[in-house]
């Protein structure tokens, strides 16, 4: 089986078309402040940052509403520099999350690509997954580029693929958890099954929860909790780069069998007796 090469330069990641050297997705929460944001987020090497529209203004509030004029988190994540990618974090329907996406569209002069979440309830922020199966099908007829939260239920990531979505993002643990990989076999099963990229959205706490995701084969990983609330969010975020970068070398290259018994590593054969 060829396998493609581990450099991140020819081992691209391909979202709506387009291509991306980094495989890890940053968010833009529970940061000290401005700086630090671009600070963490430029240490993580990452090129896509999700931005919650209903939480995080991307211009400074001001009694109208939103004001280019302020400072604000384009200034330090400038959209020349990083793909935008407006969430629906806080929408607990399909209606309020088609409606912020089209705000975001509107902020963003046509952006198409977003991140639907559609969540069920404020304690567990798990998907709701019937809402989110409705927004998917509305905003894919309305030509968005959809990557999508969902549950890690192979059946739901397989429909929301068949809809239309561009990427699908199954939770490994609660949102903000940093529980890590929770149940592999369904994220395999989703992983080996899937035309389109599968990334880990959800429940990363540490590097090796990344390295996880990424040896069983997941396309990339999404996180910002296991950032931002590190003791040292930019050590943590060079952390997570080469996690990442690792995770998905090692999974090219295939991992040694397991075994019950040892195998000794010189060889046996051919020595005096």
């Amino acid at each position: 089986m060829d396998h493609p090469s581990p450099d991140p330069a020819t081992d691209p990641l391909i979202i709506a078309g387009r291509s991306y050297r980094s495989r890890l997705l940053v968010g833009t929460g529970k940061y000290r402040d401005l700086q630090q944001t671009g600070a963490a987020v430029e240490a993580s090497g990452a090129e896509i940052v999700t931005v919650a529209i209903r939480r995080t203004p991307l211009f400074a509030k001001t009694a109208g509403g939103q004001n280019a004029a302020g400072p604000n988190l384009l200034d330090v994540l400038p959209p020349q520099r990083y793909t935008i990618l407006p969430n629906t974090a806080g929408c607990y329907n399909a209606a309020e999350a088609v409606r912020t996406c089209r705000l975001a569209r509107e902020l963003l002069d046509g952006h198409a690509l977003v991140k639907l979440e559609v969540l069920g309830d404020p304690k567990t922020l798990f998907p709701n997954v019937l809402e989110t199966l409705k927004a998917a099908e509305e905003l894919v007829a309305d030509d968005f580029q959809v990557m999508v939260y969902t549950s890690d239920d192979p059946i739901i990531a397989k429909r929301l693929e068949t809809i239309g979505c561009v990427a699908v993002m199954p939770l490994a643990a609660p949102i903000g958890s940093g529980l890590g990989i929770q149940n592999r076999y369904t994220l395999l099963e989703i992983v080996e099954n899937a035309k389109v990229p599968v990334l880990v959205d959800a429940g990363v706490g540490t590097a090796s929860d990344a390295a996880i995701a990424m040896e069983l084969g997941c396309d990339g990983v999404l996180m910002n909790t296991a950032i931002a609330e590190a003791r040292d969010p930019l050590r943590m975020a060079q952390a997570m780069k080469h996690a990442v970068i690792a995770g998905r070398q090692a999974f090219i290259a295939g991992r040694m069998p397991r075994r019950r018994y040892a195998s000794a590593s010189s060889p046996q054969d051919g020595l005096p007796q």
